[in-house]
This record gives C-alpha cells, sequence and structure tokens, in this order.
C-alpha cells in the first residue's frame, strides 16, 4: 500500500483527529485559522477548539485577489499564478500559527482549506440555461499540502456542484452535526459577506432541515465604506451608519431585484451585490447625492431586512413560531450593533451567539471545514432526503504530501 494512503487511513481510524479548518470569506479580511480536536463523525461528532486566528490580509494581497474577485473579464494568467500563489500563502501561514503555538506540523492529521472564492455562478446569477451551476475557490490544495507536508483535504464546493447543490451554503452540514438540539429550534445566523441560515428543527428530522443565502451582510457596507474612505475597510461598531437615517425609497430600489423574487433556497455572491448594484438603486430612486451616512444606514437596514425576511418565512413555514425559536449569530455582522439592533426589531426570536455553544463566532466557519474534513475521511452519509439544497453527500478533495 501506498505510504500516504496508509497514513490516511489510520488518521482515519484514530479516535481523535487534529485537524486545522482555514477559511477565507467574500469580504477578503484575511484566514481563519482554527486548531481542532475532532472525535466522532455525523451526529456523534465532537469538537475541541484549541486555537484560533484571524491572519489579515495585507493591502498587496487583497490587491491581487481584486484584480480577479467576482470581475467577468480578467486577466486569465493572473488567476492561474493566484491559484498557486494562494495556497503557498495559507500554507506559510498555517506553519506560522503552528510555530506560534509550539505545535510541530506532525502532530496534525489533516488541514482543511476552503481557499479564496473569486466567482460564485449559480444559474440564477449566470442566468445561461446550457451551463450548470459553478463556483470557484483558489489556493491549490496540493501546494498547501506539499509546503506544510500535513494531509490536506480542499475544494469542496466542487462535489456540492457535482450533485445538483449550488455550492452553497455549506455550514449546514456542520450546523447539523454540531448544534443540532432536541431542546430548541435554531437558526444558524452567519452574517459574514453574504447572509445565509440553517433551520435546525428541534425534532432533529434531517429532511427538515433548510438552508439558504438571503443576499448581502458586510459586503455592500464595506465596499461603499471602502470606496469613500480608502484607510478603512468596514464601519467599525456602525459608526458612521448610526449618523443616518434610512432612506426608505433607496431601500425599495435595493430590494428591486429578480434575486430577491426567487424561491428558496438560494446562493448569491458579491457578483450582484457591488459597487454597481448600489449605484443603480440610487439611480432608481433618484437620490444620487445621498450622504455617505444615509447610504449606509439604508444599505445596513437593507442587510438585516432580508435576512429578516428569509428567516421569518422559514419559520413561518416549519409551522414553528419565532418565540419558540432561538437564532445563534456568528460572522463579521454580529460586531455590528446597527445590523444587530435592525435584526433584534425585526424577528421575534431569541438572540444569541454561537460563543453560547462552545464555538466562537469569528472561528465558526473554519471550524465547520475542519468538521467537512473529518467526514471526508471518517464520516458517514447523512441522508437528507429531499431538502432541496442539501445534497447528501461527502465533499473535499485530497492532496498528500508527496
Amino acid at each position: 500500500m501506498n505510504n500516504t494512503i496508509e497514513s490516511l487511513y489510520k488518521i482515519a481510524q484514530k479516535t481523535t483527529r487534529t485537524i486545522i479548518g482555514l477559511m477565507s470569506g467574500t469580504s477578503l479580511d484575511g484566514l481563519d485559522v482554527a486548531l481542532c480536536e475532532i472525535s466522532g463523525s455525523e451526529k456523534e461528532t465532537r469538537v475541541s477548539l484549541k486555537q484560533f486566528k484571524t491572519i489579515p490580509y495585507s493591502d498587496e494581497i487583497k490587491a491581487e485577489i481584486r484584480k480577479v474577485f467576482a470581475k467577468k473579464t480578467i486577466n486569465f494568467q493572473h488567476l492561474v499564478v493566484l491559484n498557486e500563489w494562494i495556497g503557498i500563502l495559507h500554507a506559510n501561514l498555517v506553519l506560522d500559527c503552528l510555530q506560534e503555538w509550539n505545535i510541530a506540523p506532525a502532530e496534525v492529521d489533516l488541514i482543511a482549506s476552503h481557499g479564496q472564492t473569486v466567482m460564485h455562478a449559480p444559474k440564477i446569477l449566470h442566468q445561461q440555461s446550457q451551463f450548470p451551476n459553478a463556483t470557484l475557490q483558489i489556493g491549490d490544495g496540493d501546494h498547501i499540502a506539499v509546503r506544510t507536508g500535513i494531509i490536506t483535504i480542499s475544494d469542496f464546493r466542487q462535489k456540492h456542484v457535482a450533485a445538483g447543490g449550488e455550492g452553497a451554503p455549506l455550514a449546514v452540514y456542520g450546523d447539523y452535526y454540531l448544534f443540532g438540539s432536541p431542546e430548541e429550534n435554531r437558526i444558524m445566523l452567519n452574517l459574514g459577506g453574504i447572509a445565509n441560515f440553517t433551520f435546525l428543527p428541534k425534532n432533529q428530522n434531517p429532511e427538515q432541515v433548510f438552508v439558504t443565502d438571503t443576499g448581502t451582510s458586510n459586503t455592500l457596507i464595506d465596499a461603499y465604506v471602502k470606496l469613500n474612505f480608502p484607510d478603512l475597510n468596514y464601519d467599525k461598531d456602525a459608526q458612521i451608519a448610526k449618523k443616518g437615517k434610512v432612506n426608505q425609497n433607496v431601500l425599495k430600489a435595493l430590494k428591486n431585484n429578480p434575486f430577491f423574487e426567487g424561491s428558496f433556497p438560494k446562493t448569491t455572491g458579491p457578483e450582484l451585490f457591488n459597487l454597481e448594484y448600489i449605484e443603480n438603486a440610487k439611480s432608481q430612486s433618484q437620490t444620487e447625492n445621498l450622504s455617505i451616512e444615509d447610504t449606509l444606514a439604508t444599505l445596513t437596514r437593507f442587510s438585516a431586512e432580508t435576512a429578516a425576511e428569509g428567516i421569518v418565512h422559514t419559520i413561518n413555514q416549519s409551522g414553528q413560531s419565532a418565540s419558540n425559536c432561538t437564532v445563534y449569530v456568528s460572522g463579521g455582522g454580529m460586531h455590528n450593533p446597527l445590523l444587530m439592533d435592525f435584526l433584534k426589531e425585526l424577528v421575534p426570536c431569541h438572540f444569541k451567539n454561537t460563543n453560547d455553544l462552545g464555538i466562537t463566532g469569528d472561528a465558526k466557519e473554519a471550524v465547520l471545514f475542519a468538521v467537512l474534513a473529518n467526514e471526508t475521511v471518517a464520516g458517514g452519509k447523512t441522508n437528507f432526503g429531499s431538502s432541496k439544497g442539501i445534497p447528501s453527500i461527502r465533499m473535499g478533495k485530497i492532496s498528500f504530501p508527496d
């Protein structure tokens, strides 16, 4: 037997596996690195988060990614070299973390790398009937494996697409394994660049689990802040938006898009929600001269209303009442007090965050990809039945160090 195949077999047989989860989202903030100890699989999965760090991307790294990020016209050669470069970058950042944590690479069983999304193109966005759903994440797994010496599992979203999904949201699998509870109906709301949520009924029936994107969360807010304040990456504590007032005409125009007319579940990305989207909404509403503060207040309300509408719709469809559901929030948007105030006003549920479930909200997505890697090597295949958008599959491509 090939030595690397044999080592993977031994990892699969272990009682507890040490897995590093890597996540870099559409906000381009940086790389989340979560060192996890994971035992069991599927509903028996147990995770202990041992270390976590977010390594911010430098302006240079962001600039290189933005040359291809969510753009229909690019320098194709730059995309190709960036795929390798991001893989090497992520590998080096992992090695830096391990050195800081005084952990040898040999002590780590697997790396789970989400990669850097540069294009998300489900049919609802690309509108080309002859082509399938599509998505692309770069940061080659072989480069990570070779440079770190650690077996790497990556490119998780492709199997989801191949099985008929849209390649997102993938959090549903980890959410179901880690956070399902017979005690309460749970909404796992992730406020990253894009907002998405998983509905976990307390009967824990996988066929009744539901997941969808709802629209933008931080993407439009961050892009508009960067446009007007080049030295800022986001509206810290909503300090700018709080000075403004929501403009109902712009809000109506922002919500006037076919994406919001489509049925759930659905996915989206910055390919739709970008600066041009804001410009079009202002043009439609004849509010081109709206102040920066009012624009940001309105964008924050837009994120809140579209997420709230999706959550309330799903709760109503489930036959539950909002008072019997708890929303657990994660992602960068959980730190935006204005966004959270709007959500609490619009969704009559109890609100908590994933810290209350033992995993910090900032680390959640990286942890969930570590869980997906654990399923790749040691899991079964949970039957989600007819749940639309949740294929009953295992995901990830395996890269060996040699």
